[in-house]
């Protein structure tokens, strides 16, 4: 597959920006070298890179597309608020608006703020629960993403360790883990923040254990301190409540991000009446934080997944998605390991080495044919998508198998 343009795109790169490209974005450590790295259009669920070539996106520009690239209903809301006001001397009322939605659709929740990333959403939770009670330790679990800055980031240069001292570590779905280190820090415990779901970047995904949820709460009760979900990855596929209220485990912070506006840039803070006080405390913001148009793209994002019933319409095709590969990887005669849920599917094979080789030489078959996978990363479902794309991109994914074979 010729990528002439993207490639020059790469060497005038190169030159202005360290290492050609920054951050999650970049192709050059993380897939094989064939992937593009410049795109030029994106609609529905399809992508066109600069040379032309079209794609099934599964990956959803890392989760942040849920309902269609372009949708015209959420950029006519949002280029409709742009028209009046965007950035200004103060928000917009749709930010009332939207934090009403939100406070109605989440069950757990009574106020909420509003920032730009999901780092901005997790940073901002353990800011809240600190003032509430006044300690320092926040439980976070091993190799769990929670964002960039220092106090979550262990893959990069350039931050001390003492940026990570008072984030003691568990293992995720394991409560005598969990119980071990809430009794070394007992006293001074803040809060305990919980993935979705395990969606570790190079591991096998893992539902949580509603058992493990459940002493989660019990220790943060005894503890008097605060339950906090990242729900930026996992919010608005698996469900449009926060997700742990599914297993009968309410959260006390929640933060929310990517899917929100389905491409425009916001995240979301949403805590219960104790925390209140708290929140109105602290001094969190940004030039960019009130912006009105992502947050009426948001509140149109969350209607109209609501009236799609969302969640269940990205599970069926998700389901389609795993069953289909899960065929053809055993008639090509390959050990297929999917995990997580069908909407957030992680895709790797049984018997690969450890630098997955396989999966590697997977995924570049599979973009040869037409389909944008992630060799390492969970990929992403949307209402985009269509049992008509599933089955394009499983005669895409069949002819894949059968050039791995």
């Amino acid at each position: 597959m010729a990528l002439k343009n993207d490639a020059a795109l790469r060497e005038r790169g190169n030159r202005v920006i360290p290492g050609g490209m920054y951050g999650h974005l970049s192709v050059h450590k993380h897939v094989p070298k064939n992937y593009p790295q410049y795109f030029s259009r994106a609609e529905g669920c399809r992508l066109w890179d600069v040379d032309g070539n079209e794609y099934i996106d599964f990956l959803c520009a890392f989760g942040p597309m849920i309902a269609g690239y372009g949708n015209p209903r959420i950029r006519a809301a949002a280029d409709a608020q742009r028209d009046q006001m965007d950035t200004g001397g103060g928000p917009a009322p749709v930010m009332i608006d939207l934090a009403e939605h939100m406070v109605h659709q989440v069950s757990h929740a009574d106020w909420a703020l509003f920032g730009k990333n999901g780092n901005d959403a997790t940073t901002v939770c353990n800011m809240v629960a600190r003032a509430q009670n006044g300690k320092r330790k926040i439980l976070v679990g091993s190799h769990a993403y929670h964002g960039a800055q220092p106090w979550c980031n262990h893959m990069s240069p350039g931050i001390p360790a003492e940026e990570q001292v008072h984030y003691p570590t568990f293992v995720y779905n394991d409560v005598e883990s969990l119980t071990a280190a809430a009794e070394a820090v007992a006293g001074d415990l803040a809060g305990i923040l919980v993935s979705t779901f395990k969606h570790d970047v190079g591991y096998p995904g893992e539902l949580v254990d509603p058992a493990f949820a459940r002493a989660v709460r019990q220790i943060c009760d005894a503890e008097d301190a605060a339950l906090i979900v990242d729900d930026v990855r996992g919010g608005l596929r698996l469900t449009l409540d926060a997700s742990w209220t599914a297993h009968g485990v309410q959260v006390d912070l929640s933060g929310w991000g990517k899917a929100m506006g389905n491409g425009e840039p916001i995240a979301a803070i949403l805590g219960s009446e104790r925390y209140r006080d708290a929140a109105a405390s602290i001094f969190a913001t940004g030039s960019f934080w009130f912006q009105a148009a992502p947050m009426s793209a948001a509140l149109e994002t969350l209607q109209l997944l609501e009236e799609l019933d969302a969640p269940k319409r990205m599970r069926a095709v998700g389901q389609l998605l795993r069953d289909g590969l899960e065929d053809q990887a055993k008639r090509h005669g390959h050990a297929l390991q999917q995990s997580g849920p069908a909407e957030m599917p992680n895709l790797m094979f049984e018997d690969d080495d450890r630098q997955r080789s396989k999966g590697l030489s997977f995924c570049e078959h599979a973009l040869n044919n037409g389909v944008y996978l992630n060799p390492y990363h969970n990929l992403f479902m949307s209402v985009a998508h269509t049992e008509r794309d599933i089955d394009q991109a499983l005669e895409a994914t069949n002819r894949a198998f059968q050039a791995l074979t």
